[in-house]
């Protein structure tokens, strides 16, 4: 699409994101519902639970949304014909709710698939508080979450876990129902919270629709079966989230306005990639930031956890170069980029100004050098950063001439776990450690997985970086002092049958002032 046609899209859609906004304040083309229609619901108008997300010190983001039938086919959940229906909120210190600290009322509008994102800005910092919605007589479950310290607060311990890549037919949830159990502050989901294609599975988790989804009904719907499941809820109502997303909760391996399938045209694409954008906000905990604007959906944020952490949330898929093959000259470009000039740039300068201990990159795909030829050539997967080394290279200079330090970066897509040292050369394994790179496996997607598979030879034997490989299934639960930032990683033996049990199969850490990841 040349530029014209892309301006006259957006510009187009952005009426629509307009429209978006202006139903987040609670307007609505639509008339309100009756005092007898609000509270008479012929299933559980809170089927899909509630969430808290992206704490500030001064309070979070609450989630809901008004869904008694959550897989009509429709994408209403329920809900056609409803019109705008008040939902009530209230937070209090304590679960039976005798010490109410702050309440309110979202107008929860068919704009908006009836989502409601109270935004709370009242409370104190560093505390624990519950949170639930009523609409009509039904009251929702009980919701638990922590806003964050005071930007200069001397925090002493931070304790958070990460998670990403959780394909419905492909197993149970059983590492959400641990992950809930953890004694944490938040948890970070790095994407391909949903998947976009047809898969049905084998376990009775099939995918709806069963085709791939392209509309916004469909979307909301995809959506909807996922958050269905118990142990997913129970892991929202347990702590904050803080979110991204990779390609499935779109399109699989898209890049900016460009499909997987090429023959789609970008402004096609463009249609759907508004409708999942519009989907995801809609089911999860974000701010009046992330609004959708038709196609466009700001996501990269930073979050701060007083001087001890300081969290660069990333978004790799919305504005990057497509991919390359990996001996064509594109690949070689300076100007391709795997964040967008102006996200790369708003990255760099925040890590410069950084006055926190710890520097987390929270983000998607993998950073360290991933060779898979035993030789002495390279063979690189090109969808991840490997894809995009003039940009990678960028960072890491960035990083060395600012004198950022505690660099650590949180990853996500891959379905397996791998620790590596980031090497500002990878061709020279004595050259300078720039930070640490923890990636962590699935929820669910690939099975039940296995300890080593072929991938994990490849990598340990070619690249020298890398200190630890597995591919089982789980989560990663890290601790931060301000001396020692530590990894564990949780792992389940199965996931295709319910139940599975949970341990620690290996920790590491990196200690303050030096980068390098060692085993604990």
């Amino acid at each position: 699409m040349n530029k014209f046609d892309r301006r006259r899209f957006l510009g187009l859609a952005g009426a629509a994101g307009a429209g978006a906004a202006l139903a987040m304040s609670g307007f609505s083309t639509a008339s309100s519902a009756t005092p007898a229609a609000r509270s008479r619901f012929a299933g559980d108008p809170f089927s899909l639970g509630v969430a808290s997300g992206d704490p500030l010190p001064s309070g979070v983001v609450l989630w809901t949304r008004v869904a008694p039938d959550p897989l009509a086919a429709d994408g209403s959940g329920g809900m056609a014909g409803r019109g705008v229906v008040p939902v009530q909120w209230e937070v209090a210190e304590d679960e039976r709710f005798a010490k109410r600290v702050a309440h309110g009322v979202e107008r929860a509008t068919p704009e908006l698939g009836y989502s409601v994102h109270a935004e709370v800005d009242t409370l104190r910092p560093d505390r624990e508080y519950f949170y639930r919605f009523r609409v009509g007589n039904k009251i929702s479950a009980t919701g638990r979450t922590r806003t964050a310290p005071e930007a200069g607060a001397d925090m002493r311990e931070l304790a958070f876990a990460f998670v990403s890549c959780q394909n419905y037919p492909a197993g149970y949830y059983t590492a959400y129902r641990h992950l809930a159990e953890e004694d944490l502050h938040a948890v970070f989901h790095l994407g391909d919270y949903i998947y976009e294609g047809p898969g049905q599975g084998s376990l009775g988790r099939g995918h709806l629709p069963t085709t791939e989804i392209f509309s916004l009904a469909d979307y909301r719907v995809r959506h909807a079966q996922y958050k269905t499941d118990a142990d997913l809820q129970r892991a929202h109502a347990s702590f904050p989230w803080i979110v991204t997303w990779d390609d499935h909760e779109v399109d699989n391996n898209y890049a900016d306005e460009i499909s997987e399938h090429l023959d789609v045209s970008p402004e096609t694409f463009l249609a759907r990639r508004a409708a999942a954008y519009q989907a995801y906000y809609e089911h999860l905990p974000l701010r009046r930031t992330s609004v959708p604007n038709g196609p466009d959906l700001r996501l990269y944020r930073r979050l701060r956890y007083g001087r001890l952490a300081e969290f660069n949330v990333l978004d790799g898929r919305q504005y990057r170069s497509d991919q390359v093959q990996q001996d064509s000259p594109e690949a070689r470009d300076p100007e391709r980029s795997m964040l967008g000039a102006e996200q790369e740039r708003w990255l760099l300068d925040g890590l410069g100004a950084s006055t926190a201990r710890w520097n987390i990159l929270a983000q998607q795909t993998v950073l360290a050098r991933a060779d898979r030829d035993p030789g002495p050539g390279l063979e690189l997967p090109m969808d991840n950063w490997n894809g995009y080394e003039p940009a990678r290279q960028r960072l890491f200079d960035g990083v060395v001439e600012r004198g950022v330090e505690n660099m650590v970066v949180i990853t996500g897509d891959a379905h397996c776990s791998m620790v590596a040292d980031l090497k500002q050369n990878f061709a020279d394994p004595g050259s300078r450690t720039v930070g640490a790179e923890f990636l962590g496996t699935s929820i669910s997607s690939g099975g039940d997985g296995a300890d080593l598979d072929t991938r994990g030879r490849e990598w340990l034997s070619s690249n020298p970086h890398m200190k630890f490989y597995n591919q089982r299934r789980g989560y990663v639960r890290c601790a931060v002092d301000r001396d020692t930032y530590r990894a564990d990683y949780r792992v389940l033996p199965y996931i295709t049958r319910p139940d599975a049990p949970v341990h620690t199969l290996a920790g590491f850490v990196v200690e303050n002032g030096r980068p390098g990841v060692q085993q604990a």
